[in-house]
């Protein structure tokens, strides 16, 4: 079991939490309240809480394959609702790599 934790530094945070759980609700199983939110992916879990600076995400997934898919779809996903504010999430040490870097043999889906 694969565990990476990050955070994006942002005032809008429970914005884009809601924003990210209604999207992801049309594929998965998706749990959220007015500060935090769960998604049950395929490939992982994550877990995200909105405070009034950070929208942070505490994520696992069974293998390192699936922790990079879990990693892609955050990232891209939470670029595309942010894109006014260029948002980033920092990830732990223990994130895995960017897709770019992984070289994967399919795109991932979310």
């Amino acid at each position: 079991m694969m565990r990476f934790q990050g955070q994006a530094d942002t005032a809008s945070a429970a914005l884009y939490m809601n924003k990210l759980c209604k999207h992801f609700a049309h594929k998965v199983a998706v749990k959220v309240d007015q500060q935090q939110a769960q998604a049950d992916f395929p490939f992982g879990h994550c877990t995200m809480l909105a405070t009034h600076q950070q929208l942070q995400f505490d994520c696992t997934a069974a293998d390192l394959k699936a922790a990079i898919q879990l990693r892609f779809v955050l990232d891209d996903h939470l670029q595309r609702f942010a894109r006014r504010e260029a948002l980033r999430i920092e990830l732990d040490a223990q994130a895995p790599p960017p897709l770019s870097a992984a070289e994967p043999t399919e795109e991932p889906s979310a």
